[in-house]
């Protein structure tokens, strides 16, 4: 059997690890984020990779820091014919790298060498993009920069928010990787290296780009919503208050009012201005210090102060 350490922790590569485990691959062992804090009341949680390893019975290594810790030796001891990761969340160090018999192989969520980094599948529909994909990659010390073994596109649709591309991209992932794996342990593949002048990169989402800006066209207000649905979720200020924008959707509605005006209002609807008089429809906001709710209940409580032809966001 062939020997994989995988190393992994959100629910991205759960089917991925899976998909290894159901092939009949030896997974020495499982290496993903420490368990950490989750939500209001802050409960820590085991990571989802966490989870489908200890389901399956694989040992798990959770080190703070991977370079130079006990763990990363004891992954050197096991001298792995594969190391495969899929958004593990940390470098791996040359020595690790070094360390496998055949190659260690990444599954990375985008079309490289467009979107390297933490936050490729929020760029793309942040972005407007029409499709992403998966790549699969040599590792190498640099971010991202190993060659491509194979890639494969997916569609974005209109209604596609981060969680719904992770989910499709995830199964992709799984197939490409399958298919692609005993090419690379017989030798037979390929690989291409990324041409470095068409490199896009894609880094975590700081707080500060969370915010909407209204200014922008309702397509690409929207793409933001669904780019950071459903974590962290875009905001804006109401009026003055800072609110969560859940769910949206691009209005055939032309307007002349500024950006950030209410363009019409009625008991279940909210449409507000956007750039180049373009109009979004607003269905699903989250008031600071509220849950999360349909457009109809915030227009029958905080909303209904709101009237039309009011700049309501700077």
């Amino acid at each position: 059997m062939t020997t994989v350490v995988f190393m992994g922790t959100p629910q991205f590569a759960v089917p991925i690890l899976q998909g290894l485990i159901d092939h009949h691959y030896d997974i020495l062992c499982v290496v993903t984020q420490p368990d950490r804090p989750v939500g209001r009341k802050h409960q820590i949680q085991q990571s989802p990779v966490k989870q489908a390893a200890v389901k399956n019975q694989i040992a798990v290594f959770q080190p703070e820091k991977l370079s130079g810790s006990p763990e990363m030796q004891r992954v050197i001891d096991f001298h792995p014919d594969l190391i495969v990761t899929a958004a593990y969340g940390q470098f791996l160090p040359s020595k690790m790298l070094n360390a496998v018999k055949v190659a260690a192989v990444n599954v990375h969520g985008s079309l490289l060498p467009k979107y390297r980094g933490g936050a490729p599948v929020q760029y793309a529909i942040m972005n407007g993009d029409k499709e992403t994909g998966i790549s699969l990659i040599y590792m190498v010390k640099k971010m991202d920069a190993g060659d491509i073994l194979a890639q494969q596109a997916v569609k974005i649709t209109d209604d596609d928010d981060t969680e719904s591309m992770f989910e499709k991209l995830s199964l992709v992932g799984r197939d490409l990787l399958l298919d692609t794996l005993p090419k690379v342990l017989s030798g037979d593949v390929q690989p291409v290296k990324q041409v470095e002048d068409e490199v896009v990169f894609s880094p975590n989402i700081k707080p500060e780009e969370e915010a909407l800006d209204f200014n922008q066209t309702a397509f690409m207000v929207n793409a933001k919503v669904r780019a950071l649905r459903p974590d962290p979720v875009a905001y804006t200020e109401i009026s003055g208050k800072r609110t969560k924008i859940w769910k949206a959707e691009v209005s055939d509605q032309q307007t002349d009012l500024a950006p950030g005006s209410v363009v019409a209002k009625d008991k279940h609807h909210l449409y507000l201005a956007a750039g180049k008089g373009t109009v979004l429809s607003i269905l699903e906001i989250q008031p600071a210090g509220k849950p999360k709710q349909q457009i109809t209940d915030y227009l029958n409580g905080i909303g209904q102060t709101l009237t039309v032809g009011q700049k309501v966001i700077k």
